[in-house]
């Protein structure tokens, strides 16, 4: 007899995706797939904003349940279990170390929607558990992590999707596809942005942990510091114990469309330009970043940040432009736009779905899209849109990022392993210090 554990495990033949009310679904038909025994239980680990889509996507899937909400704070926690009443009808169970989740047999994946530092290293004690895993962007904290994180899977063998839920896009799958066919001519550039107006988030002040916090957990393999009254629960994205700054937080999406539809993978070149420009305050990255990646066959990348000053009216706050010798393509998590060399539009196509662009959450049908081909590839064992394997890439272009903007200068890239030749100094950013004990190993 076949047990349910078996059924997650197991391997099936892969199908074909057709379109159907702007969800990707196997073309076998969603009632042959899933059966009264084919339910895939799940945990979400921090619940706090971007976690909000993934609870909505996954209850979109009617042989999907999340059993446990987890969370380092008990507040949140119970503003979550209102939420969760509301909105997707029932409330899981809750637990605040999610190291006691992992333990549980009839947990099959876990989504991670953590702060940046605990990515990798949650994902890895996962797959090690057993677990298939759909971690958030970007899917480590510095390029170590990355290694780690990719090896760990191809000794596990199990799923890991992170979470650029664009690479699910019809309408970008669309233009890749019609780019590879040459409906641009021959690509050469891939132009990524992202603007927002973000205020200051001052000066911190030591004070006690709030009481609904578990600080020691929250912090994990992270080196310890005291609490201060500007970290929790968001604006540890601006610091780099913890966070990854900009080019991370959310430009890891529009560079990861760029390098898909140009075809290339690590450059060999990365050089940065930018600067703290706005506030005087804790933030420890830049706030406007320009990135340029070279690589082979004249190709390149550039990703411009503006973290503090939209940019209006002229582009919309995050894009990507691709540039071909017959004309360009825009694209966006909403719609595809083919434009010839004088800037005439030919075409536009528009994604089925909407999504949220450029607020905290970034909800929509594209979650559900991705959500959906993650546990596709784990009832059938077909291929993810976002493959750790592929993602870690683009996640490497960003850790190539931030280095180059630290050392100030034009770093080279081995295009075989992403690692700076010849500047030690650059290479001092590979890994990070871990709090005794907390060190992600294979």
């Amino acid at each position: 007899m076949k047990t349910r554990r078996d059924f997650i495990k197991k391997t099936a033949a892969g199908s074909a995706a057709l379109s159907l009310g702007g969800l990707i679904m196997p073309s076998m038909g969603y009632s042959n797939i899933l059966g009264a025994n084919d339910k895939i239980n799940v945990a979400v680990i921090g619940v706090r904003s971007r976690a909000k889509a993934h609870f909505v996507a996954i209850n979109q899937d009617p042989n999907a349940k999340v059993l446990y909400s987890c969370d380092v704070d008990d507040k949140i926690l119970e503003e979550h279990n209102v939420w969760c009443k509301k909105n997707i009808g029932y409330i899981p169970k809750v637990e605040k170390d999610f190291r006691k989740i992992l333990e549980d047999k009839n947990v099959d994946a876990v989504f991670i929607a953590t702060p940046e530092h605990w990515h990798a290293p949650m994902a890895i004690m996962a797959l090690q558990a057993g677990k298939h895993v759909y971690v958030e962007k970007p899917c480590s904290h510095n390029p170590h992590e990355n290694e780690l994180l990719v090896a760990a899977q191809k000794k596990c063998g199990l799923k890991v999707q992170m979470g650029n839920q664009q690479r699910s896009a019809q309408s970008s799958a669309l233009a890749v596809k019609e780019i590879r066919e040459g409906i641009i001519g021959e690509v050469y550039k891939g132009e990524a942005y992202y603007s927002s107006n973000r205020g200051s988030i001052g000066i911190g002040n030591k004070i006690a942990v709030p009481n609904t916090l578990d600080w020691d957990l929250w912090q994990g393999p992270a080196p310890r510091e005291d609490y201060r009254d500007n970290i929790h629960p968001y604006n540890w994205h601006w610091f780099r114990t913890w966070g990854t700054g900009e080019i991370h937080n959310n430009g890891t999406h529009e560079i990861d469309i760029c390098r898909w539809a140009l075809g290339v993978d690590l450059p060999e070149s990365v050089t940065s330009f930018g600067g703290k420009y706005t506030f005087k305050d804790d933030w420890e990255f830049v706030d406007n970043q320009q990135v340029t990646y070279k690589y082979a066959d004249d190709k390149f990348i550039t990703w411009t940040g503006h973290s503090r000053g939209l940019i209006k009216p002229d582009q919309p706050g995050r894009g990507i432009t691709i540039y071909g010798s017959k004309g360009m393509i825009t694209l966006s998590r909403n719609d595809y736009n083919l434009y010839n060399l004088d800037g005439s539009l030919i075409k536009k196509v528009e994604e089925g779905v909407e999504s949220e662009t450029t607020n905290t959450v970034g909800m929509g049908g594209l979650d559900v899209n991705h959500i959906h081909n993650f546990f596709s590839a784990i009832r059938q064992d077909t291929s993810l849109n976002s493959d750790i394997n592929d993602a870690s890439i683009s996640t490497m272009l960003c850790h190539l990022g931030n280095i180059a903007q630290n050392v100030g200068r034009t770093i080279h890239i081995n295009p075989t392993t992403g690692k700076v030749k010849d500047d030690d100094e650059a290479m001092s950013y590979w890994k990070r210090e871990y709090q005794d004990g907390w060190e992600p190993k294979l």
